[in-house]
């Protein structure tokens, strides 16, 4: 994962003290706490976000985070989340030899299912954002970053606005996007169609994000939009 590889390291009540230098463990004051913004990026699927993301982890002060792995990595067995899901399909043929989840199998199954869909997302959502919620505090509390980055499909439906600084739209195309899937995914029209379908409607990532990225042109374009998104940010 991009952001830590143990999740439980945040998960401790002594997470919350900053390390310094000699070894001892200090509060840190307000005023180091207000340092560090917290940025959530979204946008539709096969927008690009993945080569945004990466210029962004180039960046000194920037953490990366993405939900889809963090949710992975809490369903993994051993975990509350695993034994709920657990026993709610126990009966689905999603399970691979060693007791984790089958990822292409159980999104088969809940992609054909809403009620299955909701059970899911109603286990797994509540503990992803709490993670996260544990990160950003562990994060302005230590001030070493400048930037933290959440990368998240539902970040507006899941109501991250609540803990992030600002929301950021990436903006392409539906045609570009199409292109994208068919090509890098191998999904048939009818399938885009369907994902599209689901997803929020541009007008309501415009109504939530403060920034927009328009990434229908080069990665160079892109860039020097995050840069001034950046600068200006950091003057306000």
């Amino acid at each position: 994962m991009r952001q830590n590889k143990d999740l439980s390291s945040f998960m401790r009540d002594d997470a919350l003290d900053c390390i310094c230098p000699d070894g001892t463990r200090e509060k840190m004051d307000a005023g180091s706490m207000e340092r560090m913004k917290f940025i959530g990026i979204t946008g539709g699927v096969g927008a690009g976000k993945s080569e945004i993301l990466h210029y962004l982890e180039t960046k000194d002060g920037v953490k990366v985070m993405l939900a889809d792995e963090i949710a992975h990595e809490l369903m993994l067995p051993g975990t509350e989340c695993y034994q709920k899901l657990k026993d709610m399909f126990s009966d689905e043929d999603i399970w691979n030899e060693d007791g984790s989840f089958d990822r292409k199998k159980l999104a088969t199954v809940i992609f054909s299912d809403e009620k299955k869909r909701d059970a899911l997302n109603g286990i797994v959502h509540p503990a992803v954002k709490k993670y996260i919620r544990t990160v950003a505090d562990t994060e302005r509390e230590n001030g070493v970053l400048k930037i933290l980055v959440l990368e998240a499909a539902l970040l507006i439906e899941e109501h991250y606005d609540e803990i992030c600084d600002e929301l950021w739209y990436i903006y392409t195309r539906e045609d570009i996007r199409k292109e994208r899937l068919m090509r890098s995914r191998g999904y048939s029209p009818e399938k885009v169609q369907q994902i599209f379908d689901s997803q929020l409607q541009e007008a309501v990532y415009r109504k939530y994000c403060k920034v927009v990225i328009d990434n229908n042109g080069t990665v160079e374009d892109a860039i020097r939009q995050i840069d001034l998104a950046i600068t200006n940010m950091e003057n306000e």
